[in-house]
């Protein structure tokens, strides 16, 4: 419970000793004095010393634990002059901590990413048309005089940029005091959307989605829709409806993406329903901007955000709708410090905050299905696509009987279709998810095989840049010309195929087409949008991807989807291996007749008869989710069941499997819940550190947190260079 400050401790300027919660890995707030004159509340935002520095804190809720004399404490240094974070945003962050077992430290981190975006941000100077005229008269200054004459300010450059002229004429103008210098507050990153700027563009099914929807929005409280409509039928329309309603009830919104190279067509999207951009939250904004974006959401300057994330842990002052785009995305998942899952987390936000969440999804998690076949969700179905648009026909070509040439991986049916595709000056994709060119090198006289020196995984030859790297700790070498154990020259063979692999290969096929390769770790995110607006613009007739291209783009002449791999996504242990590779495969079909053209999508597969395959080509996803759903129940997954994930490293292993056989030991008898291992984690090592894995299996009821605590608080205690990493519901079982 949240209590006012009041209730606290009385008059806030009575408190004499404050817990302040510190971005750190410690297991509670610490206490600080308040210097005489100061007012705090919880939610301020504070600097205090911590040992010989200085660092950024929050003033938390709760009692300090007393018995300590305030003239003994360090004192806060300085109140910052931003808005506290409200009462629901700290019992948020103390949700988080509590149900990913994260020092609460540093998840509050997570929300002060900004620190130099807790002051005010400066004023700037700007120049105010006065009575005063100048000398001599030109075409120039008439131009500006008549730009300023509406009597507004204007910044120097602004105003020489509008009335078309060079700075020095603005400079002349103020000299003759033409002009006088007054101070404006820093304008908005992004300009204010406008509900009714454009209207909707809905038919029959989207109209009936954004009503259903609006429905839900407009009660103003706690409910969660789950959009399911396949790829093409609007979904962001509908959605769009539902951003418009919370706006002209003067609230804000987050949108969520879980790519950074989907927001620039999202964007565009937003600015022609809405006539102004959202502003953007994510890891390559500049640091700036981030701050500006940052304070601007705490005072409700800034109403719309779009990001990644992270963005979910901004302080918004009046947040009223969340949205969570490609809500299946397993990048939503955070694996690093705070475990966390994004579209769960969201969920719980609007819980504690009391306002609608939307999900959406062409190809929704089994999770929310579920939530949706229950009642938990409100389901809203999108069955057909958005205008004269029609889904791809659907083809499996088995690779057992249509093998690719000696060498090749392209079989010849699809290099058919290929070809007459772009002979109609059509597009092609061909999606491989799996960067480079070759994901292992080895020798043919010794059998070398090229492997990371600190992981336990393969180097992947690249090509394009004459290296091979590993792609878990970012090691690389030159691509060696002799074996290191053999020292035969010539006799390195690159062994299955990386989207570069596939773009030489298809060369050799058709070397006048225009090929464009997509891949994370050939180019950064401005040249990656470059790349899609010239896909989008039909500069190009055949494109290689990863899953780069599976979902959000919208390529007006791609007629033809091809998947080079269909099976890659199978061969792994992991129990939501069918569900990934039916939805990735899924979107990425989903990039074809987008407009209206015929279109096809072809799977190269040794497993046509796998449900995953039968569902994408026959349609029926409804038939693939209750299998899997029926799967998951009888095994008591989740979401029938929990999970929670602990990995113990160390630099030796020794340390480490003993550790986590300590850990094992520790854990207490509880009726429904056991607890599998150690054993090594497939990735036994990476960055030189061993690892092992436990795995905990709880039913859906079990209170899996005291589970993990207990044993936690009951085991060996970390020592030397042992760490251990909790993830409840964890995603990766690497």
């Amino acid at each position: 419970m949240t209590l006012d400050s009041t209730d606290l401790f009385g008059p806030v300027l009575d408190r004499r000793v404050v817990p302040v919660l510190l971005p750190m890995p410690a297991p509670r707030a610490y206490s600080y004095a308040v210097p005489d004159g100061m007012a705090v509340e919880p939610g301020s935002i504070v600097q205090v010393p911590l040992g010989p520095r200085f660092v950024v804190g929050v003033v938390w809720d709760g009692e300090d634990e007393g018995g300590v004399d305030p003239k003994k404490l360090k004192q806060i240094e300085k109140v910052f002059d931003c808005p506290p974070l409200g009462p629901d945003m700290r019992s948020f962050l103390d949700w988080v901590a509590a149900y990913t077992l994260t020092p609460p430290g540093l998840v509050a981190r997570m929300a002060l990413r900004a620190p130099t975006a807790f002051d005010p941000e400066p004023m700037v100077e700007a120049l105010r048309l006065t009575e005063m005229r100048p000398e001599r008269m030109t075409a120039a200054r008439e131009r500006v005089l008549a730009t300023a004459g509406d009597g507004l300010s204007w910044t120097r450059s602004g105003l020489a940029h509008a009335a078309g002229v060079s700075s020095s004429v603005i400079d002349g103008l103020t000299s003759q005091g033409v002009f006088e210098t007054v101070f404006m507050p820093p304008p908005p990153v992004v300009a204010a959307p406008d509900p009714a700027f454009a209207g909707p563009r809905l038919e029959g099914p989207q109209r009936q989605a954004a009503a259903d929807l609006l429905a839900a929005v407009e009660e103003r409280k706690f409910s969660v829709s789950l959009i399911d409509g396949i790829t093409g039928s609007g979904k962001t329309e509908v959605y769009f409806e539902a951003i418009a309603a919370t706006l002209r009830a003067g609230k804000q919104v987050l949108i969520l993406l879980p790519e950074i190279a989907l927001t620039a067509s999202f964007l565009e999207r937003f600015q022609d329903r809405f006539g102004a951009k959202p502003a953007e939250w994510h890891s390559d904004l500049a640091p700036r901007m981030r701050e500006k974006v940052w304070r601007q959401v705490t005072t409700g300057q800034v109403r719309v955000v779009a990001g990644a994330r992270s963005a979910l842990f901004l302080p918004f002052e009046d947040l009223g709708l969340i949205v969570v785009d490609e809500e299946h995305d397993p990048a939503y998942k955070q694996e690093d410090r705070v475990f966390y899952n994004a579209r769960d987390m969201a969920v719980v936000r609007g819980r504690i905050g009391n306002f609608p969440v939307v999900l959406v999804s062409a190809t929704p998690s089994v999770e929310s299905r579920v939530n949706g076949e229950v009642g938990r969700y409100r389901p809203i179905h999108l069955p057909t696509r958005f205008g004269d648009a029609a889904l791809p026909d659907l083809g499996i070509i088995d690779m057992r009987r249509h093998p690719p040439e000696r060498g090749g991986f392209l079989s010849p049916v699809l290099v058919k279709q290929i070809g007459k595709t772009i002979g109609r000056r059509e597009q092609a994709l061909l999606f491989l998810n799996r960067r480079g060119y070759a994901p292992l090198t080895l020798c043919r006289v010794c059998g070398h095989r090229f492997q990371c020196p600190d992981c336990s995984s393969w180097l992947v030859e690249h090509r394009f840049r004459g290296q091979i790297q590993c792609h878990h700790c970012g090691y690389s070498e030159r691509t060696p010309e002799a074996c290191p154990e053999c020292g035969t020259l010539d006799h390195l063979v690159a062994c299955g195929p990386g989207v570069e692999r596939i773009a030489e290969e298809v060369e050799r096929h058709f070397p006048d087409a225009r090929t464009i390769v997509l891949s994370s770790d050939l180019m950064g995110v401005k040249r990656l949008r470059l790349e899609l607006e010239a896909i989008a613009r039909g500069e190009a007739d055949i494109v290689i991807g990863t899953q780069l291209v599976a979902k959000g783009h919208n390529f007006p002449n791609m007629t033809l989807v091809g998947i080079v791999d269909a099976d890659l996504g199978l061969a792994n242990g992991d129990p939501r291996a069918a569900e990934r590779t039916f939805q990735l495969l899924s979107q990425v079909t989903g990039r074809a007749g987008r407009t209206g053209l015929k279109s096809l999508g072809l799977l190269q597969t040794y497993q046509p008869q796998h449900p995953v395959m039968q569902a994408i080509v026959s349609g029926d996803s409804d038939a693939f989710y209750e299998r899997e759903i029926h799967e998951r129940e009888k095994a008591v997954l989740p979401p029938f069941g929990r999970l929670a994930s602990i990995i113990v490293s160390a630099d030796n292993r020794g340390d480490a499997e003993g550790h986590a056989r300590g850990l094992r030991n520790a854990a207490p008898r509880v009726d429904g819940i056991a607890i599998l291992g150690p054993a090594e984690a497939p990735l036994a090592l990476i960055r030189g550190r061993h690892r092992f894995r436990l795995l905990v299996h709880g039913r859906r009821n079990s209170d899996m947190q005291s589970f993990v605590r207990a044993m936690i608080a009951a085991g060996p205690k970390e020592r030397g260079s042992v760490s251990v990493q909790l993830d409840i519901d964890p995603q990766s079982f690497l």
